[in-house]
């Protein structure tokens, strides 16, 4: 069956990926950059991030489950790729035969594997309380004998200045040594940015996507996801008339609207209604966000008609100041309506 083009898409800006990739690979220094390509590769697509990233130089990549594992595919030859939560007694056929390793989060998931002989990457929770091993059952000699690539913690405050960030880099580090793992790793795309903590590997994600986790990385890193909507229809309200849901707003003169194909239902929420707009600031969004649809002011733009393309203003900072939602909740809540389109 032949379906024919959404009325939604999102451009995706594929050279601005890479520059954001090797910006971060530099500021890692000495250690290996990989990227989290989990949730899909944050909405983006996880086997383009993959494909482009790959070609650019990154080797490793971080899942978070054996089903995102799997739909990656066939990874390129030089690709490594680690599942962030573990494995269970479920996952273990796929596991057994996937050249993917497991990071190890619990001790009922470490003697599950153990007996596989096979690598593994090891979580250690130095003071986030989410997932992972303790220090203390390191000390106790539970990863003896396992074949660990790369043994992992996670940063609860990177993205601050909070003295929890040193104590958890001492913690961490003072495991060096203690199991057989080939590489420490603790950084994600804040945590690199602090002295001391890119180690051998570091794991940035939200900042590969156009995210701005400290403001240290301001200025260097690009935006990659641009939504675009089509236009279901212009009209003219005139003075006095409302639009939307709850009559929310009223036209003080006579106005051109455009109604664009989207809304909530496809991750541009109903918070955007209060400060929402497209093309660049031209074009305020005006009354309420539906559940498929918005509606923008034109006045600046007559050649705007039914059927043509408006880019939705999406600064992922920016976006998150204005709304109270996170960068990350802004980028892997565009939904499967859009078409992916890579530029390059």
């Amino acid at each position: 069956m032949v379906f024919a083009p959404s009325p939604l898409r999102l451009s995706l800006d594929g050279d601005a990926l890479v520059a954001n990739w090797r910006w971060l690979a530099d500021r890692s220094g000495a250690a290996a950059c990989g990227a989290a390509v989990k949730a899909d590769g944050y909405g983006l697509g996880a086997r383009e991030v993959v494909a482009r990233l790959s070609v650019a130089g990154c080797r490793d990549f971080f899942a978070a489950t054996w089903a995102e594992a799997a739909a990656l595919g066939v990874l390129p030859a030089s690709a490594r790729l680690s599942v962030l939560h573990g494995v269970r007694k479920e996952d273990m056929p796929l596991a057994t035969t996937s050249p993917a390793r497991p990071v190890l989060n619990t001790a009922e998931q470490v003697a599950r594997w153990r007996s596989t002989g096979l690598p593994c990457d090891v979580m250690i929770d130095t003071g986030m309380n989410r997932l992972g091993l303790s220090v203390a059952q390191v000390a106790d000699g539970l990863l003896d004998g396992l074949a660990i690539d790369t043994l992992m913690s996670h940063f609860a405050c990177a993205d601050e200045e909070s003295p929890m960030n040193d104590r958890q880099l001492r913690a961490f580090t003072a495991l060096t040594g203690q199991t057989r793992a080939k590489r420490m790793s603790i950084a994600n795309s804040a945590g690199l940015l602090l002295k001391g903590a890119s180690l051998d590997l570091t794991r940035p994600g939200l900042a590969l996507y156009g995210g701005i986790a400290r403001p240290e990385a301001t200025g260097h890193i690009a935006q990659v996801v641009f939504p675009q909507a089509q236009i279901v229809q212009r009209r003219r309200m005139s003075s006095g008339e409302t639009v939307g849901y709850g009559a929310t707003f009223t036209a003080l003169r006579d106005t051109e609207i455009a109604i664009l194909n989207i809304g909530y239902a496809d991750g541009y929420l109903r918070s955007f209604a209060k400060f929402g707009s497209a093309g660049q600031g031209r074009f305020p969004l005006v009354g309420r966000v539906s559940m498929d649809l918005v509606a923008i002011a034109i006045d600046a733009e007559p050649s705007l008609h039914e059927g043509d393309w408006v880019d939705i203003d999406y600064d992922l900072p920016l976006a998150a100041l204005a709304s109270g939602l996170s960068q990350y909740e802004l980028l892997t809540g565009l939904g499967d309506r859009f078409d992916r389109i890579w530029r390059h």
